[in-house]
Parts: structure tokens; sequence; C-alpha cells
């Protein structure tokens, strides 16, 4: 027997008792006759004494950090005790050891404060796993993964796993595909989710599954992307969209109750995508503050029925006068910048993935008065309607930008979050959560004058929009006139769960028969012979008796990283890519021989 107990197990109550120990070296602590060793495993680290005598083998035999150690010894309490570990009371006194094997030197140092950077860990990632802090990110992956399966057992949901290796029908992002030896020339597609096959277990009869499952897509990536990540899948059948929400907020709850003891009982806020867009210029909006965009001059042609501007422009201030639109948000308590903090928020604005040519601003003063960037543009009476329609009140900084609607309105809501982080208003041990409903069905690619799914294809519109979508042919004409088309004014029978301004879940209601499903692809541009080849199999199962659906997917890894206080998802996974998508352990992808080249029918050429 290797050991007895572990590392975290031993209490003062346990004193005399002689046990077994087994674990990595963490610290070797030298004074003079007696020599002091941190044992560490999975579950804590216990404190080991050598003495007189042992200490002349150690002498022979030194430690070094990470060997693999075995102990038996005494449990005996210790003289000063450690309040900050578990087992601080107690220490092993050591009878025998033997060294189990032995560590060269690690690159870096196994502790949370480590000496080593993220590429340096990345390659010795089983060294990383070994320090406390990862071992608890991945704690609290499996603290979720254990509630929301309990959670989705206990509502009747089976877990069915699904296969891995698919037919590729590109739609949204890239597929990773897999040539077939034993079929040369064709290939197999790693799944970008479980869509197509979740429906047709509902058309099986497979009323309520679920799956914690794996998917692919091959993107770019960032701190939330992986190209392989993990969603806790689901679908039922026989719902409404109400009895989704219901039912996945049931699962939110609990996850927040057994895994940050939260009992998170208020009501959750839904919200509709255009009022979304309007209020936080993104369709996942950070509601734990306020801070909602002002729109003082906009494009009626955007939000037709928000029909004319707040604020009445033509005042020789070109910067305004000629913009699409304008936008602001009121930050509060902030009239006090300097020029130094508002020079340094116009760089920030300027930066590349903003993509703004500056920033304007008006300072709220304490004393009723009011200063601004462009003051003399503008009259001291014309700065107090502006800061009074974005709701900015004395001491408050207001920040404007003007130009192209997209561009301006995602810019403002970057500036808008960055902001609130600055301010300390987004607090990582605060939770709040949102639904975001009634998304546009389709929206228009410029480039190829036609609709795309904003979710995918098989996204039922809302029943009172699904006669629209019947009765309405899905060209375009003049690409300039596409928001007067019938089919921009679509929505979607889908819902996104947002958590602290993160998507963390999304799905909707399916269709189910086949003439609106056929309707739905030729609206995105497939001929009805390129819709049978690439989904003629789900075709054809909607003339079987399919049922009434619908479902949602849960990003798992980004619910874990927002449970556990993190901006990126590698933190919490055991394995992860860096962002080049590079395996730098493994040192993979890699080539491969002329022989599995050979044998797969395939030619690499010139790169």
């Amino acid at each position: 027997m290797y050991r007895t107990h572990t590392c975290g197990e031993l209490r003062i109550s346990q004193t005399g008792n002689q046990v077994t120990l087994a674990g990595w070296v963490q610290t070797v602590r030298k004074f003079g006759a007696i020599t002091f060793v941190d044992l560490r495993d999975r579950y804590g680290i216990t404190q080991l004494l050598f003495g007189e005598e042992l200490n002349k083998l150690l002498e022979e035999n030194p430690l070094g950090r990470e060997y693999v150690l075995q102990v038996t010894g005494v449990v005996t309490e210790r003289s000063n005790k450690n309040p900050q570990l578990p087992t601080g009371d107690i220490e092993i006194t050591v009878k025998e050891f033997s060294i189990l094997n032995k560590s060269v030197t690690p690159p870096f140092t196994i502790q949370d404060d480590t000496d080593g950077g993220e590429d340096l860990r990345m390659k010795y990632r089983y060294l990383d796993l070994r320090r406390n802090a990862v071992k608890k990110n991945l704690e609290l992956r499996y603290a979720v993964n254990r509630s929301a399966r309990n959670y989705l057992h206990e509502k009747g949901f089976m877990d069915i796993e699904t296969p891995f290796l698919i037919k590729s029908t590109p739609e949204g992002a890239r597929d990773f595909v897999v040539p077939s030896r034993m079929n040369p020339g064709e290939f197999y597609a790693l799944p970008q989710s479980p869509q197509t096959f979740k429906q047709l277990l509902m058309v099986s009869g497979y009323d309520r599954y679920y799956q914690v499952v794996r998917c692919f897509r091959d993107e770019d990536l960032r701190a939330d992307r992986q190209p392989e990540f993990t969603q806790i899948d689901c679908e039922m059948c026989f719902v409404e969209q109400e009895d989704i929400l219901e039912m996945f907020e049931g699962l939110i709850r609990q996850i927040f109750k057994e895994v940050k003891g939260i009992d998170y009982t208020a009501a959750i806020e839904r919200m509709s995508w255009e009022d979304a867009m309007w209020q936080y210029g993104n369709d996942k909006p950070d509601i734990r503050f306020g801070m909602k965009i002002a729109n003082l001059k906009f494009p009626g042609y955007v939000f037709p029925e928000k029909s004319a501007p707040l604020v009445s422009w033509h005042s020789g201030f070109k910067v305004f006068d000629d913009a699409e639109t304008v936008v602001a948000v009121a930050v509060p308590g902030c009239s006090e910048y300097s020029r130094k903090q508002t020079d340094e928020l116009t760089d920030w604005v300027k930066r590349p993935q903003i993509g703004m040519l500056g920033l304007a601003f008006i300072k709220c003063l304490p004393d009723g008065s009011f200063k601004s960037s462009f003051d003399k543009f503008f009259p001291e009476d014309k700065l107090k309607v502006i800061a009074d329609a974005a709701n900015a009140k004395a001491g408050d900084l207001v920040l404007i930008l003007a130009g192209p609607e997209e561009r301006t309105r995602k810019a403002i809501s970057e500036l808008r979050l960055e902001m609130g982080k600055r301010l300390g208003l987004r607090k990582a041990d605060e939770f709040k959560l949102l639904w975001v409903l009634d998304f546009p069905l389709f929206e228009y690619d410029a480039e190829e004058n036609r609709w795309v799914a904003r979710h995918h294809p098989f996204t039922s519109p809302r029943p009172d929009d699904i006669q629209t979508m019947i009765g309405q042919s899905p060209v375009i004409g003049n690409a300039d006139k596409y928001l007067e088309h019938p089919y921009a004014r679509i929505k979607a029978n889908a819902y996104d769960m947002v958590l602290n301004g993160n998507e963390i879940g999304g799905g909707s209601i399916r269709i189910y028969q086949r003439n609106l499903q056929e309707k739905m692809f030729a609206a995105l541009g497939m001929s009805p012979e390129e819709a049978l080849r690439k989904f003629g199999f789900l075709l054809g199962a909607f003339e079987y008796g399919a049922p009434p659906h619908g479902g949602i997917a849960f990003g798992f890894d980004r619910l874990c990283a927002i449970l556990g206080g993190s901006e990126s998802i590698r933190d919490f996974i055991a394995f992860p890519k860096n962002n080049s998508g590079r395996d730098v352990m493994l040192d993979a992808p890699s080539a491969i021989d002329a022989k599995q080249l050979e044998e797969l029918g395939l030619v690499i050429g010139d790169l």
C-alpha cells in the first residue's frame, strides 16, 4: 500500500496514529540536525519532520523539488501551527521513507505565484496542472459538470452520445475535416455542434436529451475561443419558448447554489435584441451597472421605430454634423478627469481594435456648469441639452463618439465596458443573468447580396412571422434597400442567456416541418439540389412525424471561467491550445509521414 491517507486529510484528532503518505516534495527546509519537508498531492499539503537519524540518510540521498516520496510515520501535534493549512495543526514524524522517483529541476516553480510565463507553462502543462490554482479551476469545472448532470437527470433528460465523424455542411465557422482511408477522396468533418443529431433524436421520440459534448470549429482564436470546446447540449420536444426558459433557469440556479453557494432567487431579466443593441450597443449586455447608451443622432433605417434624433444638430461642428450616428455614455463621478486622462481615453478609442477617429466629451461640473472638448461650436445651454439626453448628472463625464453606425455603436459599447471596469463596476464576484430574446432571424451579407442565418438554419421564426416567411420571396433586389424587405423584420424564436456581459447559452425553437425547412434553405441561397445533398437526411426525417421541439447549448468552458473569475477559458481546460491553435506540449498540429499520406490518397503541394 503506497498510502493510508492523503496529504490533505489528517487532523489533530488523529494524533498518535501511524500513517503512510505519498506525494510530491513541495519544499525542503533544513534546520541543523532536522529537516522539514512539505509533501503535496491533489488533496493538500502535510508537513513532514525528519529527525536526526533520518536526516543523515537525507544527506546521502538529498530530496529535491517534485521528487515522488513515500513516508511512514506518526501524526504529531505541531509546535508552530500553520492556520493557513487545513493540516496545519499536525506534522508527520517520519520513521521511514522511500524515494519512489526523482525529478530534474522544474522549468518553473510549482506554486500559485509561479515564475513561469504562459508559453512555458503550456509547454510543460503536466507540471502546470500540479499548481493549486490550476487544480482549483479543474475542480470547479468538475463541480459544474456534476451539478448540471444531476439536475438534468432529475428532470428526465437522457445522456445520449452522438458521432464525432460526420458530414461536412459548412454554414458558419469552418469545419475541421478528416480524410477517410476506406473511402479515398472523401472526408468526414468534426461536428461544430450535435445540432442535427439532437433534432433527429427528437424525431426518434427521445423527448429529453442532453450531452456534455466536445465541439470543433476551425476559426481564429482569442481568450474565449478554442478550436475544441465543450457544450452542455440539451433538447426537448413538445415545448414552447417559455418551457425552455423556465427549465434552464432552474439549471443555472442549481449550478450557482451548488458550485458557488449563491442562492440566485432574483427574477432573471428579459430584454429584446433591439433594446439590447439600442441601450448597450451589443446583444450580450453587462447589466451589473448602468451607463446606458444615449442615441443622440441615428439613421432611421436601422431602428425605424425610433424616428427622430434626440438632439438637433447642424452646429458647424462637422464631426457631429456629417456623422451617420452620434452616441454617448455618461460616466458617473468623472467630471474631474484631467487633460492627461481624457487624452488617454482618446488614444484608447483610436486603437485598431476599436477603430474610432477621436473622442468628444462634456464635463458636467459639480457647480452645474459645463465644459467640453468642442466648446467653440456649442453654447453652454446646448451642452446641457446633450448632457440631459445622456442622463448625466453634476459630477459626470459624458463621452461621445460619432461615425458610421455599426462601428460607432460597437465602439461605444466597448468604451462603456472599459469605463465600467476602470470604475470597479464589473466585479468578478457579482453575477447578473439576462435573457436576450427576439433576435432577427436573418442577417444580410452585402458581399453576396443574400440572407444568412443569424443563429443557424434550423431556427424557427417567431409564430407570428412564419406566414411572412412562407409567403415572401427572399430575393432582395436593390442591395441598398435590404432593410425594406419583409425578411429584415422576421424575428427568430431564439434566446440567449447572458451572464456578466458574456453569452453563456443560446438556443431556439426549431423548424420541424419539411416545407418550412426547405423555405429556410431557399432563403439562404441553397438550391433544392444543394439542400438535399447537405441535409436530405433531416428533410426526410421531418416527413415521419417530427414533433415540435427546441433546445439550448451552454458554453461550458466559458461558464466555468466566469464562475471562476477568469477572462480566459484556457484556465479551465486541462490541455488547451494557444492563440495560434497549437498544442505546444505535443507540438501539434504536425506533419504526417509519406506512408500515411499515401494511404489517405493525399498529396501535399507547395505551401
